[in-house]
């Protein structure tokens, strides 16, 4: 019989990134990076000037950093621990939005932190990624997790029969994004591990241990 699956996104939930980046812009290029401004791409402005980042140079950093400077990113508080104790009851792989030159990378900085999981790289909507896993690993059931709402909206359309949890565990991100429960396309929104891991193990139907209970 086949296992349940989790299926979860890598940056800001697992791993921060935001801070790392906004850490990096300032010392490197000397960039403010404010998401209070909204956007992201209107986000990023010369410390100098104060004039607004182009759009052409967005990307430009945002691929500098995950081609030089992911060793900068660090866990979520709990992440690491609630994925090992998933992994005892369930497949667990990582769907992360990078270019697919990256997979290995990426793969080896979840290793470095004691996360051995299998990485699918995607670009765009997810909903047609965890489609194809699923068709791969015909688990018994599943469950995406990701901090972006339209990625679960994404998902809602393909593969609604995939539990849903809106998890973001970046303070400074979470009140600026669009909550994907709100909308009607996650199951959940919850923002630390501590309370997620438990919603967790009760979508996957597992009888919980009493450390986990307590």
């Amino acid at each position: 019989m086949s296992r349940p699956l989790i299926i979860s996104d890598c940056d800001e939930v697992l791993l921060h990134m935001i801070v790392p980046y906004r850490d990096w812009l300032a010392e490197q290029h000397g960039i403010a990076f404010d998401l209070g401004r909204g956007d992201f791409a209107q986000s990023m402005t010369h410390v100098g000037t104060g004039d607004q980042v182009a759009p052409e140079g967005v990307w430009r950093y945002l691929n500098m950093f995950f081609d030089d400077e992911m060793h900068r990113q660090f866990p979520i508080n709990g992440a690491i621990e609630a994925m090992t104790a998933l992994a005892e009851h369930a497949d667990v792989v990582v769907l992360t939005n990078l270019l697919d030159h990256r997979q290995a990378t990426r793969t080896r900085q979840l290793s470095d932190h004691g996360l051995d999981l299998r990485v699918f790289t995607n670009q765009g909507p997810k909903g047609p990624a965890i489609k194809t896993i699923l068709d791969e690993y015909q688990p018994s059931r599943a469950v995406f997790i990701d901090d972006l709402a339209q990625h679960h909206d994404s998902a809602a359309a393909l593969v609604p029969q995939v539990d849903r949890l809106h998890l973001c565990g970046e303070p400074l991100l979470s009140p600026h994004i669009a909550c994907a429960h709100r909308a009607g396309h996650a199951h959940a929104r919850i923002d630390d591990w501590a309370s997620a891991l438990p919603w967790l193990l009760d979508r996957l139907h597992i009888e919980k241990t009493p450390e986990e209970t307590a």
